[in-house]
């Protein structure tokens, strides 16, 4: 989204928000990339002036905003905060990085059916939650839907209103965009949620064509063929062109809902994604280009004499599978039998004196293995046990417990000499005396003083 510095006569600070650039100016009011205390940067939209003195549209005004407040879905733009009160009324939104599909389609020109079937979903999701609150857009167009790297969002809702509301601000002066609204709206008839569907379909058909499905004009043309003509869709991919005729209805009856509108878009966007068209092929087989790729695989399949030898050499290979090991056809079978062994450079318990495993099979230093890798004890040749690791575990135990043993039996012995001494110490020899060492000196309480 393209956006210029602030003129004089811009607001630096609207509420709580600080103002940083103008993201755009529209019919009713001006709209700024603002922020927050905490760096959440939202897109605040102030309402002009003399909108402002309208004391109905204040009024409108504040039913509309508290009917956003109930729009749940990732595909609008949340309500952040709003003042209807102030001397301009403003709202602010979340703000949504991307640029516009408006700006998309006429920079890069018309997008591929995929990509238009997939938006189209998308905006079909947010829609069913913008009537689901009780809320028609009115205003939905390419300049309204932002591509974010999240997917489509919807924004503007600046003139939405609830279901059933007149669309005239004045008598005599439809609210919304020409060549985008519905007929109903031009009329001044009550909107319903099938006045967004006509809007989104007039989207999609600018979306493949990079043009209005009612050409270009002045507004009293445009109004005129939208009530009057038929939507112009030559340009449109064969695939929509059947469901954005039906959104086009002149009749609001006529058209698809919201929910069915979103379903037939997302098989039409799946179907696109994969190339599966359904359409005849240049050589006439019916089936879309997406089963070219099945019908190459059927043809490399063997057939006929190929095709039974194949299945006789895999019934070959399951029997022998569930009667012996699987071996490779390049090496010759091992016999199960170690007698049956042929001599060689192996030991009698048919290992590889080089890398001491079975069959010229490296074993891991340490980690003795039974047959098929399992870690077992195995049989040797001579009959004989071979530890597996249980035994040598068990051995371990063994040598740790005799161990330990040992160190308690030497700690004990040693604390024992140390302690006979010391009581040789304290003991009384015959014709000596032992001093004592109270605390009245050299000499013990009861002692006299020689």
């Amino acid at each position: 989204m393209a956006m210029m510095r602030l003129r004089r006569e811009d607001p630096r600070v609207v509420g709580t928000f600080r103002l940083h650039r103008r993201l755009g100016a529209g019919g009713m009011g001006v709209v700024y990339l603002g922020s927050d205390k905490r760096g959440q940067r939202v897109a605040l939209k102030v309402i002009r002036p003399d909108l402002a003195e309208d004391q109905e549209f204040r009024s409108r005004f504040a039913r509309e905003v508290s009917a956003a407040r109930r729009i749940r879905g990732g595909c609008t733009a949340r309500l952040v905060a709003a003042d209807l009160d102030a001397d301009r009324p403003w709202f602010a939104t979340q703000y949504v990085p991307g640029p516009s599909l408006h700006d998309k389609v006429n920079e890069e020109g018309p997008l591929s059916p995929a990509q238009v079937a997939s938006i189209g979903a998308a905006l079909s999701e947010g829609l069913l939650a913008v009537h689901d609150a009780g809320v028609v857009h009115r205003d939905l167009k390419p300049s309204n839907i932002l591509l974010s790297p999240k997917g489509p969002r919807i924004i503007d809702f600046g003139i939405a209103w609830a279901t059933g509301a007149s669309t005239l601000t004045h008598v005599g002066t439809a609210v919304g965009s020409p060549g985008f609204l519905a007929p109903e709206q031009v009329r001044g008839a009550a909107v319903t949620p099938a006045t967004d569907i006509f809007a989104l379909g007039a989207t999609l058909a600018y979306t493949c064509t990079a043009d209005s499905p009612f050409g270009q004009g002045s507004s009293e043309v445009m109004l005129y063929r939208v009530v009057h003509e038929e939507a112009q869709l030559a340009g449109v991919p064969d695939a929509l062109a059947p469901l954005l005729a039906s959104c086009l209805a002149k009749d609001p009856a006529d058209r698809p809902s919201t929910l069915s509108l979103s379903l037939r878009l997302k098989e039409i966007a799946a179907r696109e994604a994969h190339g599966l068209s359904g359409g005849p092929l240049e050589n006439g087989s019916g089936a879309g280009p997406g089963w070219e790729r099945v019908e190459r695989r059927s043809a490399e399949r063997p057939t006929g004499q190929r095709a039974e030898e194949y299945a006789r050499q895999r019934t070959e290979r399951r029997t022998a599978g569930t009667s012996s090991p699987r071996q490779h056809p390049s090496r010759p079978p091992v016999p199960r039998d170690a007698s049956a062994r042929p001599a060689g450079p192996a030991s009698a318990a048919g290992k590889n004196p080089r890398t001491g495993g079975r069959n010229g099979r490296r074993v891991p230093a340490g980690r003795p293995t039974g047959r098929n890798g399992s870690r077992t004890p195995v049989r040797t040749t001579s009959g004989g046990r071979r530890p597996g690791p249980d035994r040598r575990l068990l051995r371990q135990r063994v040598i740790v417990f005799v161990v330990v043993t040992l160190l308690v039996a030497l700690g004990i012995a040693a604390a024992q000499g140390c302690q006979g001494p010391t009581r040789g110490l304290g003991a009384e020899r015959p014709g000596t005396a032992v001093p004592s060492a109270g605390v009245g000196g050299p000499y013990g309480a009861g002692e006299q003083n020689p």
